[in-house]
């Protein structure tokens, strides 16, 4: 009685294995719903964001500063004659005077507006770091979402191989029970079973760092509640890469910020050659001379570089050098920036391939030889070792397939950090 009972739930356990492999279906990665709430909220309270955009803010004050005029001076004063008393000999002698004299700084004309356009620059810089910044913190905060939402999805894979590797222990003991199975096959399936608790244990310690890092980046305390949902998402990159080079050297926050640079050089240039001529000084007076007649004065005082050799000439090298220094950089951050465009591409493009490969053929070859094995083991046409191979295999596979589609949402996520582009809601005007 006791026989048949074992062998009756021997026989349900492998259904149940067969029913599990049957329709356990790899669903397409999923991006979380509140993901766009959550970049939304980061570009408002990040304090690195914020950091980039008051800095930014700041260096446009910068620009009227620059191009306004020195303040004017005023003079009041009087000249006594015969004694040092205050006004004394006014009007009786010709030196004796009181008066005041309005004195307005002026440079040569021109160098206001180049002062004002290096500041516009400088602010234009500025802009396009607080783009980069905003951009790492939005790649930071989808790239720990991703790895959240893959972790637990290869946490769910290993829930159902320990559901199969409990129902596999039962069938194991029934035929150890009915003499047909060694008591090796039942300590093979438990130490299994423990490595798999072990790898679920790692995943849920990984899955709440990433929450951790989404809670700093909001923020908020490390452990604040956080409610993540999923849904789906596209697993395959259209944008060609001549599309995505477009991108970058339209887009690029590091591109543009470096051609602001050269444009800020350049103006420089111009200023320090500006600075050969002179700046001026235009002075008005009026002096108030008792009983003699009012007196007048106006003047010009001018800065003569007279020392240009050392001072003009050295200040136009100094800025050709760094006008030259800003082209080499941008040469060098465009270079830098093909390579990294590639290698996220290549990851990509490669990942893609992969995760099509273990969804389409060997995910589905490795849950029919699993079922064929635990078909043959329950017939006594097989040993144990092969439904233990073709389980864990079976599993391999699948935290692979989770493994590389988190790889292939990490490598677009670089793409979109380095040109400003949302791949992959292009067709749906995702350019952020």
């Amino acid at each position: 009685m006791l026989s048949e009972r074992r062998r009756s739930v021997g026989k349900s356990a492998f259904w149940v294995i067969v029913s599990v492999v049957c329709t356990c279906g790899l669903s397409e990665a999923a991006s979380p719903a509140g993901l766009d709430e959550l970049i939304a909220e980061a570009l408002r309270v990040n304090p690195e964001i914020q950091a980039a955009q008051k800095r930014y803010e700041a260096l446009r004050q910068r620009v009227a500063q620059e191009g306004s005029l020195p303040e004017p001076m005023v003079s009041v004063g009087y000249a006594s004659v015969g004694s040092p008393r205050p006004v004394a000999g006014l009007g009786s002698e010709p030196m004796a005077r009181a008066g005041v004299m309005v004195s307005q700084e002026l440079p040569f004309p021109g160098k206001r507006g180049l002062r004002s356009e290096i500041a516009l620059k400088e602010a234009q810089e500025a802009l396009q770091e607080y783009r980069a910044v905003a951009l790492a913190v939005t790649a930071r905060l989808k790239a720990a979402y991703q790895r959240w939402r893959h972790r637990r999805q290869q946490q769910r894979v290993l829930e159902i191989s320990r559901d199969q590797f409990l129902a596999v222990i039962a069938i194991s003991e029934t035929r150890y029970a009915a003499g047909l199975a060694e008591q090796q096959d039942i300590l093979k399936a438990q130490t299994q079973l423990a490595v798999l608790e072990a790898r679920r244990i790692r995943l849920e310690q990984e899955a709440r760092t990433a929450t951790a890092e989404i809670n700093s980046l909001l923020a908020r305390p490390p452990d604040a509640p956080l409610a993540l949902l999923e849904k789906t998402a596209p697993s395959e990159l259209t944008a060609s890469m001549k599309e995505i080079l477009a991108a970058a050297f339209r887009d690029s926050p590091a591109l543009r910020r470096a051609q602001k640079s050269i444009e800020k050089a350049g103006l420089g240039v111009d200023l320090a050659r500006k600075n050969y001529l002179p700046d001026y000084t235009l002075s008005a007076g009026y002096y108030n001379q008792g009983k003699m007649p009012d007196m007048y004065e106006v003047r010009v005082d001018l800065k003569i570089p007279l020392w240009y050799w050392g001072k003009q000439r050295a200040a136009v090298a100094e800025q050709v050098n760094r006008a030259s220094q800003t082209r080499r950089e941008y040469e060098a951050t465009a270079q830098e920036l093909i390579f990294r465009l590639r290698e996220s591409y290549l990851a990509a493009e490669a990942s893609s391939r992969l995760v099509h490969m273990y969804a389409d053929t060997v995910i589905p070859q490795a849950a029919l030889a699993l079922e064929s094995s635990l078909a043959s083991y329950q017939a006594g046409k097989a040993d144990f070792l092969n439904v233990l191979t073709s389980l864990m295999a079976k599993t391999e596979y699948e935290t692979n397939y989770y493994e590389e589609m988190l790889a292939f949402h990490l490598a677009v996520i670089r793409l979109e950090e380095l040109t400003g582009t949302d791949w992959l809601k292009a067709e749906r005007g995702g350019k952020r």
